[in-house]
């Protein structure tokens, strides 16, 4: 009977460590002045005039299909940049 108990207790333990050292992954949306965006996982300093970081929400309330002004760049890149004129540009 101890040992069920014993195990139970340390059971919960480990799963409440788990539940508060998991880290929420963040994700960014970019977007340019010439209303290109993109998907980042880090909240650069860009350099370039007119880029603006969104949060992720931001991106998921968009409807994508009719907005006229924006529009979503889906290519992965793995080195840190930015849009211009379709064109990535790396920093």
């Amino acid at each position: 009977m101890k040992f069920i108990v014993l195990t139970t207790v340390l059971a919960a333990l480990g799963a409440g460590t788990l539940v508060f050292s998991a880290t929420s992954a963040s994700a960014y949306t970019v977007c340019n002045r010439a209303g290109e965006c993109w998907h980042t996982d880090s909240r650069y300093r860009y350099r370039e005039p007119g880029i603006v970081v969104h949060p992720d929400s931001w991106y998921r309330k968009r409807d994508w299909d009719h907005d006229k002004h924006y529009h979503w760049r889906a290519e992965e890149h793995r080195e840190r940049g930015y849009y211009r004129n379709g064109v990535w540009i790396t920093f």
